[in-house]
């Protein structure tokens, strides 16, 4: 019989077993990149709230907020009893022959929480997936008549090839094929825009653009759309018959202090909303796009088309039902006012620590329980500490701040145990993102850890972190 690791071993593993079994079989470079920090060589025993607790004892804060997938927090009971009882009573996964209660019951609370005409729902199980499925519904819309996209420079849409086409971040640095037509305006300007629709008009004066797909908060760069480039944007898709798509795969279900954060502009509506991370409760992978009724039913509403898009786990039945509960409790627990909130300690605490330290820190930026501080450049990195770089690094023009961030996000996991992580759209910026059952104590905890860190001094930080990478 094959030496097959039952789940009482997994349990058992030790981190140099778990490295191990990474590099022979996931990713020898993931463990050098993850194990050069505190985190990447410790294991998790269990995790609750805003808490992750190590097998050796030690308590950590989670300031990440699962990079958005954690509003609810770990293990949130709510969200664990709707999966328990699902299991204990047998329900149905999913079926293609069977209607299912779950996406029936979910697509209408979906329209009935979105504003205007959103009320056709699609439920597939990533955010790439959600952005692709609704890029596909509205090139079906034109019936192929039209064959551009327009997207923003600093866009993050995925890592999928057709969302990956739509994304400007250099995250994203090789050159995969691209789905054809895609183009791009710099975010949140009207004339680049503008400038790009002309791009695809033709002599007669219409236009090639099928879509455009924009995030009106840019969960990777902290940037956020203008609400009068926002509603100019909806009026000219509107007079030119242009599906507009707004992605809020990050920052839907209450990140930024609205239930979406283009619901902060009242009377704006999107032709396709895409949603995922926090839409699964911190437990179910799921995502889906929300279109208004005309897209949808011009589309694909008719015998011949009714199943041109699907999945084989599309409706999944504990992922809906799950989803079903992480809404409920994203409006019942008012998520959205949670995030204000934390958004309130947030910016006036993160201003304050950066004007104490104006030496290291350059700005910061954020809106809700999204917030991010950037980190000066500097005169460059000493010669001693380049040295003991990966050639790579040293090469690299972000070098400072991305090391100097990393020093501050390693020193932060092992002298306070607070995990958090940088963002790389562009500017490199320590992201604070805590899920929106955190509150005032733990983002105390949070700005007073940073406060201590930064004291340090950038040669302190660099100096340290350097020897901790060399030395694992």
């Amino acid at each position: 019989m094959a030496d097959l690791i039952t789940l009482d071993e997994c349990e058992s593993l030790g981190i140099d077993r778990v490295h191990e079994l990474y590099r022979d079989h996931v990713s020898r470079s993931q463990v050098s990149l993850i194990g050069s920090f505190g985190f990447g060589r410790d294991l998790v025993d269990h995790a609750e709230g805003a808490w992750i607790h190590l097998r050796d004892g030690r308590r950590i804060l989670d300031f990440t907020g699962g990079v958005g997938v954690l509003n609810h927090g770990h293990n949130h009971p709510r969200i664990l009893a709707v999966r328990e009882r699902f299991q204990r009573e047998r329900r149905m996964e999913v079926h293609k022959n069977f209607f299912s209660p779950y996406v029936a019951a979910l697509s209408h609370n979906l329209a009935t929480l979105l504003p205007g005409d959103l009320n056709i729902s699609y439920f597939p199980n990533s955010g790439g997936e959600a952005v692709e499925g609704a890029v596909k519904l509205a090139y079906k819309y034109h019936a192929g008549h039209r064959g551009t996209i327009l997207h923003t420079d600093i866009a993050f849409h995925g890592k999928l090839l057709g969302a990956g086409s739509l994304t400007g971040s250099p995250e994203i640095h090789f050159p995969f094929p691209q789905i054809p037509g895609t183009d791009a305006f710099a975010y949140g300007d009207l004339d680049s825009f503008a400038l790009a629709l002309e791009r695809h008009r033709g002599s007669d004066g219409t236009s090639d653009v099928y879509a455009v797909v924009l995030e009106p908060f840019s969960a990777s760069s902290l940037r956020e759309c203008s609400p009068e480039f926002l509603r100019e944007i909806r009026r000219i898709c509107t007079e030119l018959d242009i599906v507009l798509i707004f992605d809020e795969v990050y920052t839907g279900w209450g990140k930024t202090g609205e239930l979406f954060h283009f619901m902060r502009h009242p009377g704006l509506v999107p032709d396709v909303v895409a949603m995922s991370k926090s839409f699964g409760g911190g437990k179910a992978s799921i995502s889906g796009y929300v279109a208004r009724e005309a897209v949808f039913r011009k589309a694909y509403d008719n015998l011949g088309d009714a199943t041109l898009h699907s999945t084989t786990y599309y409706g999944f039945g504990e992922e809906t039902a799950t989803a079903l509960e992480a809404v409920a409790v994203a409006v019942e627990e008012d998520f959205p006012g949670r995030a204000r909130r934390l958004g309130d300690q947030l910016g006036a605490g993160l201003a304050d620590i950066a004007a104490r330290h104006p030496r290291l820190v350059t700005g910061t930026r954020g809106r809700g329980a999204l917030h991010g501080l950037f980190l000066n450049q500097g005169p460059g990195i000493p010669d001693r500490i380049r040295a003991a770089l990966p050639t790579s690094l040293a090469k690299d023009p972000q070098a400072v701040p991305k090391l100097l961030t990393g020093a501050v996000i390693a020193a932060l996991y092992r002298e306070h145990g607070v995990l958090t992580f940088f963002g790389s759209n562009r500017r490199i910026a320590l992201i604070a993102s805590p899920p929106l059952v955190a509150g005032p104590v733990e983002t105390d905890a949070f700005l007073t850890a940073l406060d201590a860190v930064l004291s340090k001094g950038a040669a302190r930080l660099l100096a340290g972190f350097v020897k901790e990478k060399v030395t694992t």
